[in-house]
């Protein structure tokens, strides 16, 4: 596991201002991505609220939610309510430092605190601003609010989750699109910043939740238009090619098999120690074994039920043919190539102890990501930024503080 070294070489994205305003997930991730490779992150809470991230997930001692002391990493807390004329005249002094924003209020909201684009992009016209929302800015369903689990039933995803006599089931997790969502915010924002060399203007990004999960289901869309083809739930099962499943082990685990062309069938044959199954009048063809999908899965998994796992990985990887077990999270922390690649990183926190979290990705060779801190507290660096950055006084702090602006 990899422990954080604060002496690392300097990172890609330092000396980067983005400011965080989002909720729960999906925008405060796209912050989060920019944070891991060096952008200094504000976090920008509600006074005595803060983001419902925190109480999301698993509580710990220290009040916060392990979800929250994992996404919220490498960021700075302050509390600021915007919704006040003090407040949005102090969010503009902040959006004047900054080269990003970062949010995922509903659709008008910022625009009804007289925070929207056109009134930030005057106050500073090099801002990128990040704007996601259910649905995103535009559009007859643009009002309606979304979360993760509806973005992916919108999208398409959900319907394609689970077997085709049973109801849709959550693909997997139900914040997938807010992940999604969020890296394609970060990826719209650093395409943003790009543009802005060129022509010393920023621009907003307008994603909507389902965007993200539409954009990834590979020929849905055009296989539709092609020729009115609707995909329906396979279970672990894959359209276009087979076998290519999770298949059972005899020791009562799960191992996932890809033949992705007729080569590669024709070495699991071979492994299978029945290479006639790959000649042209059985299943040497694609179209041979698509007609015949549930022969060809039983046959499988059949053979894979005769051995454990561990087995099938290794007459699997000496036949070239692409495997992988199917994990849980124990497995994973068990595994040698997870520890190799130091994708598990073990973090000492002041306040709230020693936690296991996932590494940042991707591995760069010169910058690489790093985590430097886990969730903040709430406002725990109100004093750093309202008096470093905006200089302010002891006494202004301590009269918006007790007029909850801050």
């Amino acid at each position: 596991m990899n422990t954080p070294n604060p002496s690392q070489s300097p990172s890609a994205l330092e000396g980067l201002r983005v400011l965080d305003v989002g909720t729960f997930l999906a925008g405060p991730f796209a912050a989060t991505q920019l944070g891991e490779f060096g952008a200094e992150v504000i976090k920008i809470e509600l006074p005595g609220v803060g983001d419902p991230l925190r109480r999301f997930g698993t509580p710990t001692d220290c009040g916060d939610t392990l979800v929250w002391l994992s996404e919220a990493r490498n960021k700075k807390s302050i509390t600021l309510d915007l919704r006040t004329p003090e407040g949005a005249e102090l969010f503009k002094e902040l959006v004047k430092t900054a080269d990003v924003l970062v949010e995922n209020f509903q659709t008008g909201t910022l625009e009804r605190w007289n925070l929207g684009w056109d009134v930030l992009h005057e106050v500073n016209d090099q801002l990128v601003m990040v704007r996601i929302t259910g649905y995103g800015q535009t559009g007859p369903y643009s009002g309606r609010p979304g979360f993760a689990r509806i973005g992916q039933a919108f999208g398409g995803l959900s319907y394609l989750a689970g077997y085709p006599d049973r109801p849709p089931v959550t693909p997997g997790s139900a914040t997938i699109a807010d992940y999604m969502t969020g890296l394609y915010g970060a990826f719209g924002a650093m395409t943003a910043l790009k543009a802005r060399d060129v022509t010393g203007k920023g621009q907003y990004v307008d994603i909507g939740l389902y965007e993200s999960i539409f954009r990834i289901l590979d020929e849905i869309a055009p296989a539709y238009a092609f020729k009115d083809f609707v995909r329906e739930r396979m279970g672990p099962g894959t359209v276009n090619v087979v076998p290519h499943s999770h298949y059972p082990t005899l020791d009562k685990r799960w191992i996932a098999i890809a033949c992705t062309s007729d080569k590669i069938f024709e070495r699991l044959a071979q492994v299978m120690g029945e290479p006639e199954l790959a000649s042209e009048d059985r299943w040497g063809t694609i179209a041979r074994r698509e007609a015949e999908r549930d022969d060809v899965d039983a046959l499988v998994s059949a053979w894979t039920s005769r051995h454990n796992r561990d087995e099938l990985m290794s007459l699997c990887e000496k036949g070239q043919v692409p495997c992988g077990p199917v994990y849980s999270i124990d497995e994973i922390f068990e595994d040698p190539h997870f520890a190799a690649r130091e994708n598990l990183t073990t973090f000492s926190d002041p306040r709230s102890g020693s936690f296991t979290i996932p590494s940042p990705v991707p591995t760069m060779s010169e910058t690489p990501p790093r985590v430097d801190s886990l969730g903040p507290a709430l406002g725990s660096h109100n004093d750093q930024i309202f008096k470093d950055l905006l200089g302010l006084s002891d006494h202004q702090i301590e009269e918006l503080k007790s007029s909850g602006v801050i």
